[in-house]
């Protein structure tokens, strides 16, 4: 009786973990489109600035206030010459997908992004001459020709959204593979990641926005009817984007592998309905079954790299392939799919 209640208790978690995690999820991409659309605000560089400047703090009252999180230390040293060009990967990443979010609808973006798989396989493939099982290239296949056939039939295209979507795609690519370099020995989740990270974007990015956008969002401000309340808007969003990171660490801890995988690609469909319903932006039936393609070859793709990551050490991979390391890099975040970054 109490193995049921417990086994019970443990599914109500998981369930709670992936809707809260899906709510912050979708509540920032469409709170920042809404920014940009609705708001007027077309300041990516000086949104994403807020959102680091909030997950500073965030972060620090968490781990430094709060203790609700163990700091993991790191060397001085290592904090210049291993977490700042992290830093840097990660800063370019969140630029560019606000500034794709800026001209592209949240459905686009959001299929694009699905790519990423595609994007870390090819580049370990061509600059790291790692070799991968042709399960997983198989899995790419559908990914590549959902997103294909989306971008073919987007009726909202624009191609300045479309390149920074997909050097997003690199840029989150570049980020995983280098952590397994840069961060060799430590061992982060999301919310320490934030804690060292953050500050270093911010830093990144506080002169460029001001230098690129200073003299658009000071015009904004003395024309916009409503500054304070866009404003406060524009706070809240940062707030939940730090609070996105928190609600990743609880999902990883609270849920499988595969579960984590298919909540994932999930995540990316009700972003897709929800911003439809809120935006009405024009969706062809050939583009949402791209989109629909995408979405399974991504479920697909996660299926494929568990199934091969339970094989033995012992287990023959593919030639040239370290038997010593799983058949794929993961991302930084995601501890509960790697025990070391």
């Amino acid at each position: 009786m109490e193995e049921g209640q417990l086994c019970q208790w443990g599914a109500f978690r998981s369930l709670l973990a992936i809707l809260q995690w899906w709510a912050f999820n979708v509540t920032v991409i469409i709170i920042n489109k809404w920014i940009f659309q609705k708001l007027d605000f077309k300041f990516p560089l000086t949104v994403s600035c807020v959102h680091f400047i909030c997950s500073s703090v965030g972060a620090y009252l968490v781990i430094k206030v709060l203790k609700l999180k163990p700091l993991i230390q790191v060397d001085p040293e290592d904090r210049w010459r291993r977490i700042f060009p992290m830093s840097f990967v990660f800063c370019i990443n969140i630029v560019l997908g606000n500034v794709s979010l800026r001209y592209i609808p949240v459905s686009f973006m959001q299929t694009i992004k699905s790519f990423t798989p595609a994007t870390t396989v090819i580049l370990q493939w061509l600059f790291w001459r790692k070799y991968f099982d042709w399960g997983i290239w198989a899995s790419l296949v559908p990914i590549v020709g959902g997103i294909l056939l989306t971008s073919i039939t987007e009726l909202s295209f624009n191609m300045l959204g479309f390149c920074a979507a997909l050097l997003g795609c690199l840029a989150t690519s570049t980020k995983t593979i280098l952590a397994e370099s840069l961060l060799h020995g430590y061992k982060f989740d999301s919310i320490n990641t934030v804690y060292y990270m953050a500050p270093f974007a911010t830093m990144i990015l506080a002169l460029p926005a001001l230098l690129l956008e200073g003299s658009g969002v000071t015009t904004w401000l003395q024309s916009h009817p409503s500054a304070f309340s866009s404003l406060f808007i524009i706070f809240i969003s940062g707030l939940l984007a730090f609070c996105l990171n928190f609600s990743i660490f609880y999902v990883i801890h609270s849920t499988t592998a595969v579960t984590f995988n298919v909540a994932g690609n999930l995540k990316v469909a009700v972003a897709v309905l929800v911003s439809w319903l809120i935006f009405r932006n024009p969706i062809s039936p050939l583009n949402a079954f791209g989109c629909a393609i995408t979405v399974v070859g991504c479920t697909f793709y996660g299926y494929v790299r568990h199934i091969l990551s339970q094989q033995p050490p012992g287990t023959p991979r593919t030639p040239r392939t370290p038997r010593n390391r799983t058949a794929e890099m993961l991302p930084l975040v995601n501890d509960k799919l790697d025990d070391k970054v």
